[in-house]
């Protein structure tokens, strides 16, 4: 058999096929991504079984209804890609549940169009399949109307839920991506009545609609992530990648360790150096124990001053945080003191100190519509900045459950007094490595 009569199917159903692989290798955590990879990809699938053994060859046998459940799937997908996109994008005080529902209609549409195939194999082929080659006769059948309804319905709820969405007002690349979907869907949908030879030229202006917009919004949300990465933590970034920004401003209540670390002498430092000296320390300082961090896994939460919070669990979670947190306290010591020693002069001399605590924290992300942050509360996060406060060059005061917990026996120091931890019975101090 020649392959040259359906070749233009075949071409369409490798470029949809590749894009949908492109989209799941470039961002497979995502779980929006992997909905519009399986949408591509089953949607390339359709075109090649269809096309290639129904479609060109006319043969109708009666397994040929199974042909039609990458095509069902491939809706499915895309109004789970659309769910998905929804939400992403913060409602405010939009109640969301009508175009979810509205969206989960039309895949129970994509459901039924399957059973339909599977229960009427030769009348969606000669009926529904190329209609408009059959001129006005073509669309007025019933057995048209047995197939039309459920993938009308399918792209009616899709393209409902859409616009619904623009009334959130999202941002450029996220508008640019919905609404490549919407200038595509006519394209995709006349796919299936168009005769064959204009059917795969619909298909792929349609695809190529999608792909602008997608890609268009990929760019975008790169840049944007290049900078923001410079500012926020990865990992804050990783968690509303995968969940997305309502799914990451979810508030959490769970025990992690946190280390805090600044410079010891710094204020006179400061006022005895000039300020773009101060600036270079700075950047130094925040270069080396950020990196010590990403090391760990850890999440700065702050910089202020030469003032460091980090978080050891959260937003991403850590098994072993109190261990790991008491590992990263060491490794900041001795990276710090190589900074301090390499910065500090006759005029000012520098050092660290650093305290380590470990507790239940409600953690979450809280901001305005301008600027967000990720952020923890709680009695631990203040502990440890009061024992950083307490510690001398080169110390690492520990609390007792952050020690219980990573099973270190440390030598205990004594407590002075620390508001808001009267009780507190008594701290250790990490000591160096010989």
């Amino acid at each position: 058999m020649s392959l040259a009569p359906i070749l233009p199917a075949l071409l369409v159903a490798l470029v949809s096929l590749g894009m949908g692989c492109a989209f799941f290798l470039a961002d497979r955590r995502s779980p929006t991504s992997r909905a519009l990879a399986v949408a591509l990809a089953s949607m390339g699938l359709g075109i090649l079984v269809n096309f290639g053994l129904i479609r060109h060859g006319g043969l109708v046998p009666a397994w040929s209804g199974w042909l039609a459940l990458p095509e069902g799937i491939s809706m499915a997908a895309f109004l789970e890609w659309l769910l998905r996109v929804r939400r992403t994008i913060p409602s405010g005080k939009l109640d969301v549940r009508g175009g979810d529902g509205v969206l989960r209609l039309g895949q129970a549409a994509a459901l039924i169009y399957m059973l339909e195939s599977l229960l009427w194999p030769e009348l969606r082929v000669q009926e529904f399949y190329g209609a408009a080659a059959r001129g006005v006769a073509g669309f007025t059948g019933s057995g048209f109307w047995r197939f039309a309804t459920p993938v009308l319905f399918c792209a009616g709820s899709g393209l409902f839920s859409t616009l619904l969405l623009l009334n959130r007002r999202p941002d450029v690349s996220e508008k640019l991506r919905v609404l490549g979907f919407i200038v595509a869907s006519p394209f995709l949908l006349a796919s299936f009545v168009l005769p064959e030879q204009y059917a795969a030229l619909s298909m792929v202006l349609g695809l190529m609609v999608m792909l602008a917009g997608a890609t268009q919004y990929h760019v975008l949300q790169g840049q944007r992530g290049q900078f923001m990465s410079r500012f926020l933590s990865p990992q804050v970034a990783e968690i509303v990648n995968r969940k997305g920004l309502q799914g990451a401003m979810q508030e959490a209540h769970l025990e992690i360790s946190i280390v805090c670390c600044d410079l010891r002498g710094f204020t006179a430092y400061a006022q005895s150096h000039p300020s773009s000296r101060v600036l270079d320390v700075l950047r130094d300082y925040y270069a080396v124990v950020g990196a010590v961090v990403a090391e760990y896994g850890g999440t700065i939460k702050d910089y202020a001053g030469d003032g460091i919070l980090i978080l050891v669990g959260a937003p991403l979670a850590v098994p072993d945080h109190a261990r790991v947190a008491l590992e990263m306290a060491e490794r900041i010591r001795a990276v710090g003191q190589e900074l301090t020693k390499r910065w500090s002069s006759r005029k000012g001399r520098l050092g660290i100190g650093l305290g380590v605590a470990t507790g239940y924290v409600t953690v979450g992300v809280i901001g305005s519509a301008s600027r967000l942050e990720y952020t923890a509360v709680g009695p631990a996060v203040n502990l440890a900045c009061r024992l950083c406060e307490q510690a001398d060059d080169r110390e690492v005061l520990v609390a007792p459950r952050t020690a219980e917990l990573a099973g270190r026996t440390l030598p205990p120091q004594d407590v002075a007094a620390m508001k808001g931890f009267k009780n507190l019975a008594r701290i250790y101090s990490l000591p160096e490595a010989a």
